[in-house]
């Protein structure tokens, strides 16, 4: 894919703002006052494109709800990855139904991952027509101009075709309050797990500017935010298709130059493409935080070679072992498939063994979901549900003993936090995150909330560590 077919043109972005402002002056002339509500399911990348949909909904004269029913347009902004999450969103669709039977002007809108699989869309239009506009990631800066030709012509319109990503800077955003931020350094994927849909719905992979990114990074350091993850569905591949020698190490180099207070996660970061240089320049930097999530999805290698992952469990065990030598102290996470078509329960328990070897942190684990349309769901899959729980909960047991062992052993010490929020937990009313993210629910006063602070650790779980600031 040519660079310059990447980018969407100046003009082109220029029509959409003017789409905007056409909207803006509609209600207006209706003396009307519209509402949105947008409701984002899955990945963090979901969240950084609802707040894109939310930031160019203000331009337009909404103002935002998390309450459907008093909005006069709802956004479900989906994820494909999982069954689970696509069948919520076919719940809260027809919960819907009764919300445009009380407004029949309510615009209803099917955007994300989701829409952009032609069954789905195929499926919303002949099954659910009480949404208004259904449009997938590759037309999201598109939208006020899609959303405009709903209310001009009150018919239904679908923006699903089969086209390349781009990338399009300057589209407003209305990220959360707190000192949390999430900005995009590319999109799309290449990789082609087997069992992952987000290749045939996101595109190919496409960085963004390297002075764009770190104007981005520069301008939310300076409004105060302190935890910043740069997002990717493969951070470790940034810049192959720059074509200027500029790749991922370089740009968390050059991240780590701009002053402040604060500090940079990334995800998600893909073993194939992890090098030494990397881990080298995440130890030396003194804003990148020492915590990693490093998907390694199997410890067997012929699942590896099933899911298409193209690496070996020694080479990932390589990887790590280098990380945590260059920096001590190390967070390390994961991604964990049991149950992949085809898996044995020794295969399964290879995974399980490569966990008790590396000592993970975290792990966030899943059992298998098929995706229609990835190679793996066409694979034959033997093993029953009940023996996929079964080593499940096996990968669970070893997992929750290590973390509870890792938390206890915090006890009694003294760890730097960032209190980003407030806890469900009267007796430690704040939370608050170390740099290797754990939680650590706290006793304190709000006015630490957007603060570092030492806090002194006096109990942990499986889950979260507690203390008190100092």
């Amino acid at each position: 894919m040519e660079r310059k077919d990447v980018l969407v043109p100046a003009e082109d972005l220029a029509r959409q703002r003017d789409f905007q402002e056409k909207i803006r002056r509609m209600f207006e002339a209706r003396q009307a006052h519209p509402r949105a509500c947008v409701d984002t399911f899955g990945c963090q990348q979901n969240v950084a494109d609802g707040q894109k949909l939310m930031g160019m909904l203000q331009e337009m004269g909404f103002t935002l709800t998390e309450d459907a029913k008093e909005a006069d347009l709802v956004i479900l902004n989906t994820c494909a990855i999982r069954e689970h999450a696509e069948q919520r969103v076919f719940g809260n669709l027809g919960i819907l139904t009764h919300t445009k039977k009380e407004n029949p002007e309510q615009v209803i809108c099917l955007c994300g991952c989701m829409a952009q699989e032609e069954r789905v869309s195929k499926r919303i239009k002949e099954s659910y027509r009480h949404v208004d506009l259904v449009f997938g990631p590759q037309a999201l800066w598109k939208f006020p101009e899609l959303l405009w030709e709903v209310y001009e012509t009150h018919k239904r319109v679908f923006s699903v075709q089969d086209e390349h990503g781009t990338i399009a800077e300057g589209i407003p955003v209305v990220r959360e309050k707190g000192v949390k931020a999430w900005v995009s350094i590319m999109y799309g994927c290449n990789n082609f797990c087997s069992y992952c849909i987000v290749p045939y719905v996101r595109g190919r992979e496409r960085s963004r500017d390297p002075q764009a990114v770190l104007a981005e990074v520069r301008e939310l350091v300076e409004a105060g935010y302190k935890d910043i993850t740069l997002l990717g569905q493969n951070v470790n591949s940034y810049g192959n298709d720059l074509d200027i020698g500029y790749h991922f190490p370089d740009l968390l180099e050059d991240i780590d130059k701009i002053p402040g207070e604060y500090l940079i996660r990334f995800m998600s970061s893909h073993p194939k493409d992890a090098t030494y240089r990397l881990f080298d320049v995440m130890a030396k930097s003194s804003h990148v935080a020492k915590q990693l999530h490093l998907p390694v999805q199997s410890g067997n290698d012929r699942v590896l070679h099933e899911m298409n992952r193209r690496y070996t469990r020694a080479q990932y065990l390589d990887l790590v072992n280098y990380a945590k030598r260059v920096m001590p102290g190390l967070v390390l996470t994961s991604d964990i498939i049991i149950g992949f078509p085809g898996e044995t329960e020794a295969e399964a328990m290879d995974t399980v063994s490569l966990v008790e070897e590396v000592g993970f942190d975290a792990l966030f684990t899943f059992i298998y979901s098929p995706r229609p349309g990835t190679k793996a769901a066409a694979m034959p899959d033997p093993a029953t549900r009940e023996e996929k729980q079964k080593w499940f909960d096996k990968l669970l047991e070893v997992q929750n003993a290590k973390s509870a062992a890792l938390h206890a052993a915090y006890v009694g010490e003294t760890v730097r936090v960032l209190v980003d929020g407030e806890s469900d937990d009267p007796e430690f009313p704040l939370a608050s995150r170390t740099e290797g993210n754990r939680l650590v629910r706290l006793k304190g006063d709000k006015s630490l909330m957007g603060k570092f602070v030492d806090v002194k650790i006096t109990g942990s779980n499986t889950w979260a560590l507690y203390g008190e600031a100092i």
